[in-house]
């Protein structure tokens, strides 16, 4: 199945100064409404004949609940680190799969499986859009509101009273959501590779920093790189507060730094 022409991840006003911003991001609010869709399917389909002890209950709901949350921490690490940004991107797209798994494994207690690609139901939830989000004022409040909008729009499919249709349903709607992952992992890795993050960039400025400091009189040279060490205290560990000698280039050069 081809994936649907997705609106590119809308960005929040450029004067909106709130570290929500992924409340924009068209991977959270689909990670949303696939968390509250979750919960409302477990709540209404699953009893204790199906799951006697609660344990898909939980899964499902945590799942669902990790996924969004990962979305959400992911995208406030970006201008920090790109690097924990994918990290956390992956992990929700790790407890996707397992959310898609247990999907499958209810529909298998029923002899059934989910939706062929080319089934005009799985075509018509893949292809159904969100609408971009104009929150405007209230925020929190048209947040909410927002994504009760855009699950009325499966509302067909997730309300019906056939257990089988939801399940079916969601397990499109995570396979989406997964696609969207995948792009916005790529896009973050290529960042990456082009820029670097803010710890990235500090770690270059700092080696830049000491590069620029006079060597000291008598210093002697990097074992690894030949550059004249930099006298530095030690901040932590047994030989906290005392000075040692260290390559300007740490932690590029492999030279290890030798105690004073």
């Amino acid at each position: 199945m081809n994936t649907p022409a997705d609106q590119p991840p809308t960005a929040p006003p450029a004067t909106f100064k709130s570290p929500l911003s992924h409340y924009w991001l068209d991977s959270w609010l689909l990670a949303a409404l696939i968390e509250h869709a979750v919960r409302r399917f477990c709540l209404k389909h699953l009893d204790r004949r199906i799951d006697p002890c609660g344990r898909l209950f939980d899964q499902m709901t945590m799942a669902a609940r990790s996924a969004a949350a990962n979305i959400a921490e992911g995208n406030a690490r970006r201008s920090t680190s790109r690097e924990t940004q994918m990290r956390l991107l992956d992990v929700a797209r790790a407890t996707l799969s397992e959310l898609s798994g247990d999907l499958r494994s209810y529909l298998l207690l029923s002899d059934e499986a989910p939706w062929a690609e080319s089934d005009p139901d799985a075509r018509a939830v893949f292809a159904t859009r969100l609408d971009r989000p104009d929150y405007r004022t209230d925020l929190d409040r048209n947040v909410s509101l927002h994504i009760l909008a855009q699950r009325a729009k499966f509302a067909r499919w997730l309300d019906s009273p056939d257990p089988l249709v939801p399940a079916r349903a969601l397990t499109v709607l995570v396979s989406r959501l997964q696609m969207i992952l995948n792009r916005q992992l790529e896009r973050a890795h290529a960042e990456f590779l082009a820029r670097g993050g803010f710890s990235e960039t500090l770690s270059r400025d700092r080696i830049a920093a000491r590069a620029k400091v006079p060597p000291e009189p008598g210093a002697p040279p990097c074992p690894g790189c030949g550059k004249p060490m930099q006298r530095r205290l030690a901040k932590r560990g047994p030989r906290a507060g005392h000075t040692f000698w260290s390559c300007p280039d740490y932690p590029n050069c492999a030279g290890k730094p030798a105690a004073h």
